[in-house]
């Protein structure tokens, strides 16, 4: 993967610094030096303490990463809904989990993407998951192609820069104790109880889920959520606990007839480009299941504002 850069500034500037600032890490830029990339300036090899004058093109290539061999490619139904040579945006079905565990070593969204990525010829096939979703949640997940992209959208997670917007449906109607919008700020950790519950508790990791509610209906309310911290399972935990569980939660609440599942739908990712400087915001439509619920517990809509 090559990368270009023009020196603009009419004071010198240290090569290293200069790479610093574009995002490569100390790491990437020893990948860079000790395992099969270069760094040129104006067309020649440089070290990363040279000094760099106004208009000095700078080029990149990375280093060839090597595929983990534990990710088994997959054919799978995958629905891409955005792609260039840096991202990957594909929309996760419900009951497909998002990377191999012992009780699921194949047939997950990773192993989909790296046959995929062999498929398309890419040049790395290196599987770089960047936001992943519970098994039985549905909606987009986002991929890079590379290691640079990578560390650049990581910090955009950190930073909150890069947003997920998710939609459930909870039960009951929550304009009879709950603001119309809010932020649910409780902390959470694991149960002692079982292992794959998590609860809130004093002593926990500080959660915050911030969310509008869009419509009601027969004893359900659907809402639009954006997560402000990345706990496990915070959304249905954070609902149990103001007395909402999420509609379909057999952990947190009780099953529907109609909705196996939790009803939880990530809605859509915003992010920052680096390498093309604008806002990228993709959309995933409600899925079938989804809508069924919605339909019968007569809770009208607008997804063009969700």
């Amino acid at each position: 993967m090559k990368f270009d850069w023009q020196y603009q500034e009419t004071e010198g500037c240290v090569l290293r610094n200069f790479l610093r600032h574009h995002g490569l890490s100390r790491s990437q830029l020893a990948k860079i030096k000790f395992a099969g990339g270069t760094i040129l300036v104006n067309g020649q090899e440089a070290y990363t303490n040279a000094k760099l004058v106004q208009n000095d093109l700078v080029t990149i290539y990375l280093a060839p990463e090597v595929a983990v061999e534990h990710v088994i490619p997959v054919k799978g139904d995958l629905r891409v809904v955005y792609e260039d040579d840096h991202f990957l945006v594909v929309d996760k079905p419900a009951f497909v989990a998002s990377l191999p565990a012992p009780q699921h070593p194949s047939n997950t969204m990773a192993n989909y993407v790296k046959q995929y990525l062999i498929d398309e010829h890419a040049e790395s096939q290196v599987v770089h998951v960047v936001t992943r979703l519970d098994r039985d949640t549905s909606g987009l997940m986002m991929f890079t192609k590379h290691g640079f992209a990578h560390s650049l959208v990581d910090k955009q997670l950190q930073s909150k820069e890069l947003q997920k917007t998710y939609v459930a449906i909870a039960s009951g109607d929550m304009r009879e104790d709950m603001p119309n919008h809010a932020w649910i700020d409780r902390p959470i950790k694991r149960s002692e109880d079982f292992y794959m519950r998590r609860v809130v508790a004093p002593g926990g990791k500080r959660s915050l889920t911030e969310y509008w509610q869009a419509a009601h209906g027969d004893n359900a309310t659907l809402v639009k959520l954006q997560l402000l911290t990345g706990r496990t399972h915070q959304i249905r935990v954070h609902f149990k606990s103001i007395g909402h569980p999420l509609i379909g939660d057999n952990l947190y609440g009780e099953a529907d007839d109609l909705l196996p599942r939790q009803a939880l739908h990530c809605r859509q990712l915003q992010f920052y480009h680096p390498f093309e400087e604008k806002i990228i915001t993709v959309k995933s439509p409600l899925p079938a299941d989804f809508r069924a619920v919605l339909k019968a517990r007569h809770l009208a809509y607008d997804e063009n504002t969700l």
